[in-house]
């Protein structure tokens, strides 16, 4: 997982990606698996495997109370691992050549390219130095937020350490948390539910963190510019829809239910942030499994549709989602093009995006299926834990600590295609391409 990986000729982008993913998983399974890192007995393989998988995919499903049964040495390995896979191996490797002055190549840049879902190589170094400043100032910030917030309940080195584990954490949209250590084994922050600086700076960095780094950088120069690319409106636009629509609906279902116990405000707190966390957050304030069926089926499409491209989060992406719903209605309207902010979408992406969501939702009908047979739960508390392994999204029912051996390889799986994504996935298995020598005759196919 070094800068020799990126110079192999016979590995293509996708392969590398791949790879590199898998090493690091390896790597943090071996070191998970040492007596140091576990408070009690030693860490099972498998156990070791789904946390490194989870911590590397920035997933935050966790078969162990992160706080109570890993010590530190345990907790900073989950934290690299994290932190390399929210950014990005590539990303991280790209950094150690900048500090050591190496030039980076055409192959790397066009690693790069694949990595941060760009569409050209022109300015992708720039991107990447742009990607890691904003990284280190957003995680500092909400660092410092955090561990003046945590005086109030711990000394000030065990705060310092929570706020910046924490800030890390949530702004990679991985979802582990120590407070198992506080409050009892997988408590989460279900005990901040009505604080005002736990709640808004977990938001800030979960939204930053899954608008992608492109919608980022072009916010930082819109000053300058006066004006925002294609990409950034139909994210920035889109989440907005989804953040308010998800916290107006969930305001509507729990309002007389989990909600009830809060004051006003924190009503809207927890409505905002449970409809912010799906996106791959993976933090809640309310306990999941108390949620209305309604609710929690609502959680379940916020997690597959996911966060942007080129962010920490995982899902379908939702640019994917804003192009099938602009398809949908340009056919409705009986339109031959499909249009987004006056501007037209090529086909190549209208396909991408139909047999990514194609493939992401067998994938997720297959592992329901397979979970159905393996796990003693009802179907909704599987379909949950499959989607939100696959999107990234670190939510669990409950289902997560009592999964069977074959379970946590299934969950394993999801979150690692969910994480590099299918069609990455797809294109490092894919045979060598081939040039067609013929084209068969049109047909005709009667639809609906």
């Amino acid at each position: 997982m070094t800068i020799v990986l990126f110079r192999h000729q016979k590995l293509t982008p996708p392969k590398i990606l791949s790879l590199g993913f898998l090493l690091l998983i390896a790597a943090g399974t071996i070191l998970l698996c040492l007596p140091a890192a576990s408070t009690g007995e030693r860490i099972s393989i498998i156990d070791a495997l789904f946390m490194a998988t989870s911590a590397t995919c920035v997933t935050g499903l966790a078969v162990i109370d992160t706080g109570t049964e890993l010590t530190v040495f345990g907790q900073i390995v989950l934290l690299v691992l994290f932190q390399f896979g929210g950014l990005g191996f590539v990303t991280m490797a790209t950094l150690i050549t900048l500090v050591l002055n190496k030039r980076i190549s055409l192959k790397e840049r066009l690693l790069l390219q694949e990595s941060m879902n760009q569409n050209s190589i022109q300015g992708i170094v720039r991107l990447i130095q742009r990607v890691l400043v904003y990284s280190l100032v957003i995680q500092l910030c909400g660092a410092i937020l955090f561990a003046a917030r945590f005086t109030q309940d711990m000394n000030f080195g065990k705060a310092i350490y929570y706020g910046l584990f924490h800030s890390i954490s949530i702004f990679n949209n991985a979802g582990f948390d120590l407070f198992g250590d506080v409050h009892g084994p997988f408590s989460g922050l279900t005990r901040y539910a009505e604080d005002p600086v736990v709640n808004i700076t977990s938001m800030l960095l979960i939204f930053l963190g899954g608008v992608g780094f492109i919608v980022l950088s072009d916010l930082v120069d819109y000053p300058k510019r006066r004006r925002l690319t294609l990409h950034s409106k139909v994210v920035l636009s889109a989440s907005a829809v989804l953040i308010l629509g998800g916290a107006i609906v969930f305001f509507w279902l729990e309002l007389n239910n989990t909600l009830g116990p809060l004051h006003p405000g924190g009503k809207i707190m927890a409505s905002f942030l449970q409809a912010i966390t799906p996106r791959s957050g993976g933090v809640t304030t309310i306990e999941i499994p108390l949620l209305r069926e309604s609710t929690q089926f609502l959680m379940i499409l916020l997690m597959f549709i996911g966060a942007a491209p080129g962010s920490t989060g995982g899902g379908i992406k939702i640019t994917t989602f804003a192009i099938l719903v602009s398809t949908v209605h340009a056919k409705i309207r009986g339109k031959e093009d499909i249009v987004m902010f006056r501007h037209r979408i090529s086909k190549e992406n209208v396909y991408r995006a139909i047999t990514l969501s194609l493939l992401s939702l067998i994938l997720v009908v297959a592992a329901t299926m397979l979970l159905s047979v393996t796990e003693s739960a009802d179907f909704l508390t599987v379909l949950f834990e499959a989607v939100s392994a696959f999107g990234t999204s670190g939510i669990t029912m409950g289902l997560t600590p009592d999964l069977t051996t074959i379970g946590k390889l299934l969950v394993i799986i999801l979150m690692f295609v969910g994480r590099t994504g299918p069609l990455t996935l797809a294109y490092a298995l894919k045979p060598k391409n081939s040039k067609e020598l013929y084209r068969y005759p049109e047909g005709n196919i009667t639809i609906g």
